[in-house]
């Protein structure tokens, strides 16, 4: 028999959040206020990651002085980024959740479904996305985790293990992983998740997803509750 579905865990931004472009730019002016030109189809593969993390695999390509790559130059940067962000999620009015995110919390809920969500931002934009978007205090979400609260971001499975803890949830095989990015469906994986799914409404495409082999990929999060009630 296989074990019930207790815990849906979701990627926000082009996942759950409509991604306008916004984080990738800021991305890319933090880092070229410091001195790198770094295009953006070479970041918008990185958006899934810590930003630290993303923020340092840039430098190892663009700065040819080793030695300048410490964790207190990265971390400078990436409080340039944090700063923008903060601001950006604060008065923009283009923030909203993507189509059918919040009834498929809604209908994951009535089906005994506990749902999360975990990120590669840092907890100050996290909290700032999730307080306007009301999703909390609707009671559509029970956990939100962010890469700086735990040991390690995406594609580790520590955001997925902290909220299973939370949940009292031993077996990952009662755990399902969403999100638009290569490191989602990794981190998935990592965690032995019983699925971890790709869906196409963020940075990567249908043919950039598939050299990751997902259990599934969706145009849509509605697809989502057929994936679940197939299981069941």
């Amino acid at each position: 028999m296989q074990p019930t579905i207790e815990l849906i865990v979701f990627d926000i931004a082009g996942t759950t959040v409509k991604d306008t472009g916004a984080i990738a730019l800021a991305f890319q002016t933090a880092l070229r206020e410091f001195g790198y030109h770094i295009p953006l189809e070479q970041i918008n593969p990185l958006m899934g990651y810590k930003k630290t993390e993303a923020i340092k695999k840039m430098l190892e390509v663009y700065e040819g002085d080793k030695v300048r790559i410490t964790d207190e130059f990265v971390n400078t940067i990436h409080q340039r980024f944090l700063e923008s962000m903060v601001e950006y999620y604060q008065t923009t009015k283009d923030l909203q959740s993507l189509p059918h995110a919040e009834n498929v919390f809604h209908s994951l809920k009535e089906r005994n479904i506990k749902v999360g969500l975990n990120t590669g931002f840092s907890k100050e934009i996290t909290e700032v996305i999730v307080e306007r978007l009301g999703w909390v205090k609707k009671g559509l979400v029970d956990y939100v985790v962010s890469s700086n609260e735990v040991e390690a971001g995406r594609p580790h499975p520590f955001m997925i293990r902290n909220m299973m803890q939370k949940a009292g949830i031993i077996e990952p095989k009662k755990v399902v992983k969403v999100g638009d990015t290569e490191v989602d469906v990794n981190e998935g994986k990592n965690a032995d998740c019983l699925y971890s799914i790709g869906v196409t409404t963020g940075a990567f495409k249908r043919e950039e997803l598939e050299p990751y082999e997902p259990s599934f990929i969706i145009d849509d999060l509605s697809e989502l509750l057929r994936i679940v009630d197939n299981h069941s």
